[in-house]
């Protein structure tokens, strides 16, 4: 999984729009905090997580919805460790050939640095598109790919998860 959240307290989306020239401030203008949780394995702290959407947001219905998933790493970790757990847990939601998880790979490694203690990563879905990253408020890089981006925010939002307890906290707020 990506490891790593945000905290509301140093870091809000409303702030990365007015600061940085990322696309958040127009795919998402009524942006709202939705949800947020603490993913802990085995009594480690591994990241913090927030999902911000638009009023209406149907968790159901995610990957048709642009949305911003932020994340505040509690622990370092290798870009390559990132991308190899985010294969896996995109692989609980469909199959993916070698061949594209090579190319996946490939394209997380680009985007995703590696990371330590109070990184932070900003990710923002764009349905039919791909998806936009930026690290500690700086464009980290873009993956246009669409199926990519579907995969990749269901680690969290795809209720296939391996986390439904975080799931069920970051759509917390959403409207069914």
């Amino acid at each position: 999984m990506l490891a790593g959240v945000i905290a509301a307290s140093t870091f809000s989306v409303a702030a990365h729009a007015q600061t940085t020239s990322s696309p958040f401030k127009d795919l998402l203008p009524q942006a709202q905090l939705l949800g947020q949780s603490r993913l802990t394995v085995w009594g480690f702290k591994i990241y913090d997580a927030q999902l911000w959407a638009a009023p209406g947001f149907n968790p159901d219905r995610y990957a048709s919805q642009p949305l911003a998933l932020e994340l505040a790493y509690l622990r370092a970790f290798d870009a390559v460790d990132i991308a190899e757990r985010s294969l896996k847990e995109m692989r609980r939601s469909a199959m993916i050939s070698d061949a594209q998880a090579q190319q996946w790979s490939r394209e997380m490694r680009r985007v995703f640095p590696d990371v330590k203690v109070g990184d932070r990563i900003l990710g923002v879905h764009q349905p039919g598109i791909g998806a936009s990253f930026w690290v500690n408020g700086k464009a980290g890089g873009d993956i246009l790919d669409a199926e990519f981006s579907k995969l990749f925010f269901g680690i969290w939002l795809s209720p296939k998860t391996s986390e439904p307890a975080m799931r069920t906290a970051l759509v917390g707020g959403a409207s069914f």
